[in-house]
């Protein structure tokens, strides 16, 4: 009978038996964990995951090999004990032992190749902010890897999806390849059965993580493939060493984009007090010259929100900045050109605890923060459940190394306040949701890989 084992116990003292299930007789007692225990490894995991991810390949190299060597060293033992539990006689549990150690440093004896195929008929749910690279940045991929597609065009902006459609058509796709669903009313109904049906075989979301939350537990039903660009809160660091030039144009760049309407509009400002108030002056001076209003009037650079809601959320996130004691330097308010409007904002001296700080603001609001030192502006950075962009500014080589690997988003901005182009995988981490669009990366997301073995003997 096995009964010791190095192995901490519970934390309860329980401990529950392992029968043979040939022989039914108590073969070891191992201990009964609890949710506390479970949490406790948890804790240990992240605290050695700190300073793990940062060996060296060949570190981790040697000890996979060793692990590998110790198994094999072993094997004779391993297998008794594998037959012991699972009852499978111990020839299969010989065998498994040694394909289990080939997972650590293989050596195969057949030959294998894959193709990727085409996954299948994908859903592809569009936001109203960018109406056509949202298409393209989807479709296009898709398209290339031999899928056919569905378009949920947005409801707020649904006519340039059809009018894509028509010059796909126009390109000479055939029938059935491009389809778009237009729909406001019944968006969410059209939704359920792009997540559900079971021929869609892969669904591609861009929106907010409460939705994408809703439509990740739809798609389960069937398993889908699935990639979601989700919400951001992106954190935008200038440290005392910046060109603080080249931060300004890079935060006007990252921030105020179509009225601070995207999710890698930076949306906490984190600037050294050394330099804080000179470049909050500065941005001041710059959106001082901003012209606000209808979209198709030649001296306007920023237009309208999209609905009233946003509006109410940007008019919300001002409020509850000024009662917990931030100032207005620049706007504010709402402003009279109509209901979608809002005035270009510069809030300064921000705390934790502002909405702002948990939440993605989605309009022209820049809210500054002071920190001292690059710890604090890192575990400034981090706090947040999302992690999709993140900028920072600085001339100092090591630091912008070690603040790009410490940043937990899945892209960076370093000294550049613009990080979208067809060639960068676009995607987040965290709350942010998973899969990249764009680059080689992109086309991933739409192929399966199958593996065909040969043998060779």
């Amino acid at each position: 009978m096995l009964r010791q084992w190095r192995m901490g116990g519970a934390k309860s003292g329980k401990v529950f038996a392992v029968d043979n299930p040939s022989t039914l007789v108590e073969v070891a007692i191992c201990p009964e964990f609890d949710e506390k225990d479970t949490e406790a490894a948890i804790k240990r995991a992240q605290e050695a995951f700190v300073s793990f991810r940062k060996t060296q390949p060949r570190v981790r190299a040697r000890l996979l090999r060793r692990w590998y060597e110790l198994m094999i060293e072993n094997a004779d033992d391993l297998a008794r004990i594998i037959t012991w539990e699972n009852g499978k006689p111990l020839a299969d549990s010989k065998t498994e032992v040694n394909y289990a150690a080939g997972f650590l440093a293989s050596n195969p004896s057949c030959r294998i190749i894959t193709q990727k195929e085409p996954v299948g008929v994908c859903g592809l749910i569009i936001p109203w902010n960018f109406p056509a690279a949202m298409i393209t940045r989807k479709a296009g991929p898709a398209l290339a890897a031999g899928c056919t597609v569905v378009v949920k065009a947005p409801a707020e902006a649904p006519l340039t999806a059809l009018a894509l459609a028509e010059l796909a058509d126009r390109a000479g796709f055939p029938k059935g390849v491009v389809n778009i669903i237009a729909a406001l009313e019944n968006t969410v109904a059209v939704g359920k059965v792009l997540t559900t049906h079971p021929i869609v075989k892969k669904v591609s979301f861009t929106g907010s993580t409460r939705v994408g939350k809703l439509l990740m537990n739809q798609c389960s039903s069937t398993l889908k493939k699935v990639s979601f660009e989700l919400g951001g809160n992106a954190p935008f660091i200038v440290f005392e060493d910046a060109d603080l030039d080249i931060a300004l144009r890079g935060l006007i760049a990252s921030k105020f984009r179509i009225s601070g309407q995207t999710c890698v509009c930076a949306n906490r400002i984190l600037v050294h007090r050394k330099v804080y108030d000179k470049f909050v002056s500065m941005v001041v001076d710059t959106v001082e010259k901003f012209e606000v209003g209808d979209g198709m009037a030649e001296t306007t650079t920023h237009g309208p929100l999209i609905h009233g809601l946003a509006v109410a959320k940007v008019d919300d996130h001002v409020k509850d900045a000024v009662a917990k004691g931030a100032r207005v330097v620049h706007g504010g308010k709402r402003l009279s050109l109509g209901t979608n409007f809002f005035g270009i904002t510069v809030l300064a001296d921000m705390k934790p605890g502002m909405k702002i700080c948990s939440e993605e603001t989605f309009g022209p609001v820049a809210a500054f923060f002071p920190f001292d030192n690059e710890q604090e502006a890192i575990d400034m950075a981090n706090d947040s459940e999302v992690g999709l962009a993140g900028y920072f500014f600085s001339k100092d080589l090591s630091r912008c190394w070690r603040v790009a690997e410490a940043l937990e988003v899945g892209m960076v901005g370093v000294n550049v306040g613009a990080i979208s182009d067809p060639v960068a995988p676009f995607g987040g981490v965290k709350q942010s949701g998973f899969g990249r669009e764009g680059s080689k990366y992109g086309i991933d997301e739409f192929v399966v890989t199958k593996m065909i073995m040969t043998g060779i003997e």
